[in-house]
């Protein structure tokens, strides 16, 4: 039986999987980077002892000299020991202004979450300088997910962040608690991510009946210098907002044409012809649908393409899927010979939990959109009988 056949296919095909075993028991949450010497680092988080967000957890990466068809086994680079925490996860990358390798995670600890971001000067290799981006007078739940720190054309850095409210008793730290409703809030750095201030505007949900609000935002900058940012809620549809001044104020949100449920959308430009490429779940958790164990309605993914700056998008193209399976937290990086690599959670019934997986995927870009060719059902690294 096909699965979801009204999509047409985008021909991706699976170049990495990373599956869950016994030491390592999810594998979630990255993002590449290119380095000097040609070769793409894919950088991720590598959990041991469960799969929930507050298991331990590593950042582990590997390496692929050939545009992303092969890859090196994945070797951890960054331990949560070193940060006083078990965990650390949700990695970003960038390549910073002196030519080091600049490597985003969070690290959960008893008051929140800091933001760091590592420094290294030897390709990923090692990581020895390390940055903390959160504001010392301002402690708390800040959730910065993967790939999502970007470079304006300006020279700044933009952090988008989720916050969650929070209250602890520092007698009693069993109290401490944080709420689910997220509001949207920027970081800046105008120095390389030396120094981080936070815009003066947050973004609050515009609805009521939440328990999440506005959660694991994101942001894309617009040809003319505008800033598109979106984030996931539980009103089965991405808000958006805009800022025109460079992540400083930022409009109220909106719903966008981008129908989903609770799981994040990306957007990437691609460097070689300005397009912009979106990957996300386009199908709602509406009244009467289907949700299976631990997938939560994530399924199936797709990717949509724009070649008027975001201001509409392509059908939907089929990437993978089935009923009873779960896609989420994709990481997208465009290659040097025509393709784009698209990583993300691929959960199957076997494990009952859509983030303990994961697979990167290799398409032509732009992808053919042949008329007539439909998706044949599931595309997936992980399916168990």
């Amino acid at each position: 039986m096909r699965a979801f056949p009204e999509y047409r296919d985008s021909g991706a095909q699976i170049v990495k999987c990373f599956s869950a075993d016994d030491v390592y028991t999810r594998h979630s949450e990255g993002a590449f980077a290119r380095l000097k010497d040609g070769r793409i680092y894919y950088a991720y988080s590598r959990f041991t002892g469960g799969h929930h967000d507050d298991s331990p957890s590593d950042i582990a990466a590997c390496v692929s000299a050939d545009e992303g068809l092969t890859w090196s086994e994945p070797e951890t680079v960054l331990y949560a020991r070193d940060f006083g925490t078990n965990n650390i996860m949700s990695v970003s990358l960038i390549r910073r202004l002196d030519g080091s390798l600049g490597l985003f995670f969070g690290a959960r600890k008893e008051d929140g979450i800091e933001t760091y971001l590592a420094v290294s000067r030897d390709e990923g290799k090692t990581f020895s300088e390390f940055l903390s981006c959160n504001l010392k007078d301002r402690p708390g739940y800040y959730v910065l997910n993967n790939d999502r720190v970007i470079r304006l054309t300006s020279g700044r850095l933009l952090m988008p962040l989720s916050f969650h409210r929070g209250n602890y008793d520092s007698e009693r730290k069993s109290e401490i608690y944080w709420e689910s409703k997220g509001i949207v809030l920027f970081r800046y750095s105008d120095d390389d991510g030396k120094t981080w201030f936070e815009s003066p505007d947050k973004v609050f949900p515009p609805f009521m009946n939440t328990s999440g609000g506005l959660q694991e935002t994101g942001v894309i900058e617009k040809e003319n210098g505008d800033l598109l940012g979106y984030a996931r809620t539980d009103q089965q549809v991405q808000y958006i907002f805009y800022s025109f001044d460079g992540g400083l104020h930022w409009t109220p949100a909106m719903p966008s044409e981008f129908t989903s449920p609770n799981s994040p959308l990306q957007m990437k430009r691609c460097p070689d012809d300005g397009s912009i490429l979106a990957v996300w779940n386009p199908i709602p958790n509406y009244n009467g649908r289907k949700i299976y164990r631990g997938m939560h309605g994530r399924t199936p993914i797709v990717c949509a393409r724009s070649t008027d700056d975001a201001l509409s998008f392509s059908a939907p193209l089929f990437l993978a899927g089935e009923e009873d399976c779960g896609y989420c937290y994709p990481a997208v990086f465009f290659t040097n010979d025509g393709h784009v690599l698209i990583s993300f959670c691929c959960g199957t019934p076997h494990r009952q939990e859509c983030l303990a997986d994961s697979a990167i995927y290799r398409m032509e870009y732009p992808p053919k959109e042949e008329e007539g060719k439909l998706t044949d059902g599931m595309r997936a690294p992980f399916r168990y009988q």
